[in-house]
């Protein structure tokens, strides 16, 4: 799948081939019980310096965000305009339907009346009735001493509970450090944290706030964030698929 050249139908198509391709029984087992789960190798590492490789351009983009003048951390990153990419329009829709299943037994566990449609066009039409339009996916860049602060991708009333990170540079080659890290609070205790090891191409999908976890008394909720640790030399460029529109 090239990023500009199939039309959106095809790319769906090719999208939910190599999604199906995936244990996704085992994949909801690894989120429901640590938050994350690895799906390795979703993209070429062709396609990860393609999709990199619209970073500089900005008409690609309707806003570019400097970390560090927010408190965010260090480094940089840019949320898509409509109509995204091909490549990543089409896994954003793909993956939505898996993730959805997953989202659903959460808040039935976790005893939140909200349920996800099927298929993404119809969760997007309920964000954009409430008044979230933008488009969330982005493209982030990291250089040497850059950070992301833990934090959780919201964006308005409505948010989808899962969201994908897909790393395009390649560690130990193009950067040292700079790893995922996902850290859970269970009232009353101390903090859980999990660092994600990613290759090229790699997908990581994750809890965007709660989920439940099960103890003597029924499920209850543990909440999460999310960052990436200091980069110790070279580039990173991760691309992340958040499938909420925002305000």
């Amino acid at each position: 799948m090239t990023i500009h050249s199939i039309g959106s139908r095809a790319a769906v198509r090719s999208a939910e081939t190599r999604v199906a391709a995936y244990d996704w029984q085992a994949l909801a087992g690894e989120m429901s019980g640590y938050g994350c789960a690895v799906m390795e190798k979703l993209l070429t590492p062709q396609e990860c310096r393609e999709v990199a490789g619209l970073y500089p351009d900005e008409s690609n983009f309707r806003s570019h965000v400097h970390m560090a003048r927010h408190g965010f951390g260090k480094g940089e990153y840019r949320y898509f305009r409509y109509p995204l990419p091909e490549l990543i329009g089409g896994l954003r829709t793909a993956l939505y339907p898996r993730l959805a299943a997953v989202a659903n037994d959460w808040n039935q566990r976790m005893s939140i009346a909200q349920r996800y449609p099927d298929e993404h066009a119809a969760f997007l039409k309920q964000c954009h009735d409430q008044g979230q339009t933008r488009p969330t996916p982005l493209l982030l860049q990291y250089g040497p001493g850059d950070f992301n602060c833990l934090h959780q991708d919201l964006y308005g009333d409505l948010a989808f509970p899962l969201q994908v990170a897909i790393l395009l540079s390649e560690p130990g080659k193009d950067f040292t450090g700079g790893e995922f890290v996902l850290t859970e609070q269970r009232p009353r205790m101390q903090s859980r944290a999990e660092v994600v090891p990613l290759r090229q191409g790699d997908a990581v999908a994750f809890a965007v706030h709660n989920r439940p976890v099960q103890g003597s008394k029924g499920s209850y909720r543990v909440n999460l964030r999310h960052g990436v640790s200091r980069l110790r030399s070279g580039m990173r460029h991760t691309v992340g698929i958040i499938f909420h529109d925002a305000k």
